[in-house]
């Protein structure tokens, strides 16, 4: 796994104080009981209670994260152990940030699937044909696959350029005027401008607005709940942040990934839409790390991982060989540094996914 400084696995990293194990061991007991908010889920049979233990050693030591709000930790769909720090309770929505981006790919997704959208090869001129006219002809050639794989060349509206952007009376227009500084479907520059534009094709395509399709595909499926989040000035609502769901919710979102989109037998996301999104198709210049449609993809001990991302620590790591499936949301705010997110990268590769490995023991 590359760090989010776009270092390998091998080079420097921040890297969070721990408890001893003995001090973690001896603290298991407390999470078992349920003490202060802390839960541990294992099966009735007993046959997951040591593995069950180990995780439970890892959440006690999550506790050292100052900014971590709760850790989850499921093995074949099962939830092993969780753990609430701080903040909402588990089944309680949450702002996932930039995990929101995922949620839009799937979308995307199934509104090809149902015919509203041609294809990842759709040009987006036919959507703004009046925002784009007389601009530079390229824009017109910018294609659903460039928006989800930030590579629609148009300067970021995020980072810096975030506060303007959502500051502008018309997010749609002002995302499409800036300049192009990179030919489209070349480089990466993360955007959730762009993830917008899709929610504003999504609405077009759909005819109904991002939330409610969202809430008839992904939200009833899953028996997961969605509210209503931020909208631009025209009443599109935000594409690519400020979603609000559970970590319960995050997890069977994850889980639905992991099962090729299938949940509870029924397919909500096509499985071959899955698959496409999870083949990389770009490359981070900040993390390093490769990019498919809206998902992360990297390894973690030689696993193939993929994974959701959210500003200041929300994330869902699936590891589909080892069935294994964690979520993590943080308290967004604080000084904009790496080493939370090098810390949760630290526990879930060092402490967590060695459990579940062929060789654990």
């Amino acid at each position: 796994m590359r760090s989010t400084h776009g270092k390998t696995r091998g080079a420097s990293r921040p890297r969070t104080a721990r408890f001893t194990r003995a001090a973690a061991v001896a603290s298991v007991a407390l999470l078992c009981a349920g003490s202060g908010g802390q839960a541990e889920r294992a099966p009735a049979d007993g046959t997951r209670a040591p593995i069950a233990r180990e995780v439970a050693v890892a959440l006690i030591e999550s506790a050292t994260l100052p900014r971590l709000r709760s850790l989850i930790v499921a093995h074949r769909g099962e939830i092993l152990a969780e753990r609430r720090h701080r903040g909402p309770r588990l089944d309680a929505p949450t702002d996932i940030k930039s995990v929101s981006k995922s949620v839009i790919s799937a979308l995307v997704g199934i509104a090809i699937a149902e015919g509203h959208l041609q294809g990842v090869d759709q040009k987006i001129g036919s959507f703004f044909a009046r925002q784009l006219e007389g601009d530079d002809p390229r824009k017109r050639e910018i294609t659903i696959a460039d928006l989800l794989t930030m590579r629609s060349g148009l300067e970021r509206t995020s980072g810096h350029n975030y506060a303007a952007w959502v500051g502008s009376r018309n997010w749609v227009a002002d995302a499409l005027a800036r300049p192009l500084v990179a030919e489209p479907g070349t480089q990466m520059m993360y955007s959730t401008g762009n993830t917008h534009l899709l929610s504003a094709i999504l609405t077009q395509a759909t005819g109904q607005s991002t939330y409610r399709y969202a809430q008839r595909k992904l939200a009833a499926p899953l028996g997961i709940r969605l509210g209503p989040w931020r909208r631009d000035p025209q009443g599109i609502y935000l594409g690519g942040n400020q979603m609000r769901i559970s970590a319960h919710a995050m997890l069977r979102f994850g889980e639905l990934y992991r099962n090729r989109g299938a949940h509870a037998g029924k397919q909500v996301v096509p499985a071959a839409w899955v698959d496409a999104s999870l083949q990389p198709r770009t490359r981070s210049p900040f993390s390093g790390e490769q990019y498919g449609y809206g998902w992360f993809v990297s390894q973690a001990r030689g696993h193939r991982m993929f994974y959701a991302w959210g500003y200041g620590g929300q994330f869902i790591f699936v590891l589909p060989d080892l069935a294994l499936t964690i979520v993590t949301t943080s308290d967004p705010r604080g000084p904009r540094d790496m080493t939370h997110l090098g810390a949760i990268y630290d526990l879930v590769e060092d402490r967590i996914v060695p459990l579940f490995e062929p060789d654990a023991g």
